[in-house]
């Protein structure tokens, strides 16, 4: 087995061990126990297959009822019994119909299904064959099961959403582990079915993975274009490119010219964004795998994740995350501020590049050449759009100094990892984002550190598609500030000589840890995308982007503060008349009631 590969079986294994919370035996060869079959073998969130000794009872731990397979054809439900249980009296039923379990005798998991032979394509439990009509209704159910005429074990669910298992969560947490899933569900808001939680099937579920770094390199865009560039232009042996668009013909040079060294690249994509494939995306996508660079596209129906939406690369042990799209206006420093950081760290890098394999050799991931073919190509902002933008270069990447780098990961951790960094914040808590969702769980985290005293800032783009959903966001946030007499302040920034729009997806914890990635602030992002970020500990790496965001603030034009009266506004103009300050008012747009300008 490679490295690569033999790093993502270990990752895996770990992850499944992480959820179950107890370590499974190690297999006897036709004992029905599944371990890791290839070197690009998917995830299993519940991979404890051994029975527990403290189970009284058999019950259900999984549920798929809606495979991407035509009627459903193959699904079914996991049982977890006692050691040596006998099946012969056991049932199951949804009120309506009653299946029979076979006599036979088990020990664990063991999945039960009308059509074991399709079943058995679809998960690594040992499959048994049921006698009776059952089905496990998409709309959702309540399943009990019965040892003879005994109920044993009951649970709901509601719709079951495409590929998706529903996996049990105990209320009361028999381990650790399901503790923490359990206040993930209550603290970030997580969906909860009945007595479970529904899970993508073969979508990662690894834990926070933290690596002791020494230095990492921080910049921002559109300040240091140059940075993504290098780096791959640095490579050697490896590069694996994620993204969410690429278009960038300079990028895809640069692929190109690394393949042409002998260097192994592959890049991968979402298939189906929002609006359509940019373009522009065409020939840079014929140009890669033109150049021998393996390209694949991930999505379509039942795909793990809603979008594959990380901007990332692994270029040898050099990890490069930013908020920005592998497109002119994004890494080419055309038009955004984002936000980015390069570590070089083997750990770090071997890591990331498990999450990459994992997700690039997944069933819902086409080959470049039939993506082209069947994608819907438009027409966007870096294709329309002729004119090459130059910003200046007012934050140079720094190499500082860091702690450690936490990588966080969508759907997996990312939520509960950034929801504990904002609880735990004493002092201040800067945040830039594009927009933000108003329901929210990380909005609800940040405006509970308000309330405890935290002083916190918020920067918020103001181009036409985010401008209304902004405003409205500053009015509730800022009357909430008002009313409760919260130090918490809103702003939106519009075009300024220094970058066009605020893609960054930023946040800035007591100016000692810095998230910086691809996640949005809205629920999906957090619970259905693959998203990938980093928080970097270090109070150089704090201070660098505080800065940033310190000089972006007050760069915004739209100083008009929430809730001045006329009278205030008319001293303010009067005070300006006789010189005592000025005050810039912007645009009529009422949408900058925020900090005044300073």
């Amino acid at each position: 087995m490679s490295s690569p590969r033999a790093r993502v079986a270990i990752m895996l294994v770990l992850c499944a061990l992480t959820i179950a919370g107890t370590a499974p035996a190690v297999a006897a060869a036709g004992d029905g126990t599944a371990g890791i079959e290839s070197e690009s073998s998917p995830v299993d969130c519940h991979a404890d297959r051994t029975a527990s000794a403290d189970l009284e009872e058999p019950r259900i731990v999984e549920l798929y009822p809606n495979p991407t397979i035509d009627d459903n054809v193959g699904e079914y439900l996991v049982v977890e019994t006692p050691p040596e249980t006998t099946l012969e009296n056991l049932t199951v039923t949804d009120g309506h119909t009653t299946a029979q379990f076979p006599d036979e005798r088990v020990s664990g998991r063991v999945a039960a299904s009308t059509d074991a032979t399709v079943t058995e394509t679809l998960t690594d439990d040992p499959v048994i064959e049921l006698e009776g009509g059952i089905r496990l209704a998409v709309d959702g159910d309540d399943l009990e099961l019965r040892d003879g005429d005994e109920p044993v074990d009951a649970v709901s669910y509601e719709r079951a959403p495409l590929a998706e298992r529903w996996h049990r969560i105990d209320p009361d947490g028999a381990s650790e582990t399901e503790d923490a899933a359990s206040a993930l569900d209550d603290v970030a808001g997580a969906e909860r079915d009945g007595q479970g939680k529904w899970h993508p099937r073969d979508a990662t579920c690894l834990p926070v993975s933290s690596t002791a770094v020494d230095e990492a390199t921080t910049f921002v865009l559109p300040d240091s274009p140059e940075m993504p560039r290098e780096t791959l232009q640095a490579a050697d042996e490896r590069i694996l490119l994620a993204g969410y668009t690429i278009s960038s013909d300079a990028v895809a040079r640069d692929l190109v010219d690394a393949a042409d060294r002998g260097v192994d690249v592959a890049v991968l994509v979402e298939s189906g964004p929002v609006g359509g494939t940019p373009a522009a995306s065409e020939p840079v996508l014929e140009m890669l795998d033109a150049g021998g660079v393996d390209v694949r596209a991930i999505g379509g129906e039942g795909a793990r994740y809603r979008y594959h939406h990380p901007k990332y690369a692994v270029a040898d042990d050099r990890v490069l995350v930013t908020s920005e799209n592998w497109n002119p206006s994004g890494v080419g420093g055309e038009s955004s501020r984002g936000w980015g950081v390069r570590v070089v760290d083997a750990d770090l890098a071997a890591d990331l590049e498990a999450v990459f394999w994992a997700d690039f050799e997944g069933r819902d991931t086409e080959p470049g050449a039939a993506f082209r073919a069947n994608a819907t190509f438009v027409e966007g902002d870096d294709a329309a759009d002729d004119r090459t933008r130059t910003f200046p270069t007012d934050h140079d990447a720094t190499a500082v100094n860091a702690d450690a780098v936490d990588l966080l990961l969508a759907p997996d951790n990312a939520e509960a990892a950034t929801l504990e960094l904002l609880g735990g914040a004493d002092d201040e808590i800067l945040i830039k984002q594009a927009s933000i969702a108003a329901d929210a769980t990380v909005l609800e985290e940040t405006v509970a550190a308000a309330r405890r005293g935290v002083d916190v800032r918020i920067l918020l783009d103001s181009t036409w598609y985010h401008e209304d959903e902004n405003a409205a966001l500053q009015d509730d946030l800022e009357r909430t500030a008002a009313t409760e007499g919260l130090p918490l302040e809103v702003e939106l920034v519009d075009e300024t000589d220094r970058f066009e729009k605020i893609h960054a997806k930023g946040v800035v914890v007591d100016r000692e840890v810095a998230i910086v990635g691809s996640a949005n602030w809205n629920q999906n992002a957090f619970e259905n995308n693959r998203e990938v970020l980093l928080a970097v500990h270090g109070t150089e790496a704090g201070e660098y982007y505080a800065d940033v965001f310190e000089a972006d603030w007050e760069d915004d034009p739209w100083s008009l503060p929430f809730g001045l009266s006329v009278t205030v506004v008319v001293a303010l103009l009067f005070a300006a008349v006789v010189g005592y300050r000025y005050v810039s008012f912007g645009t009529e747009r009422a949408v900058g009631r925020g900090r005044s300008a300073e």
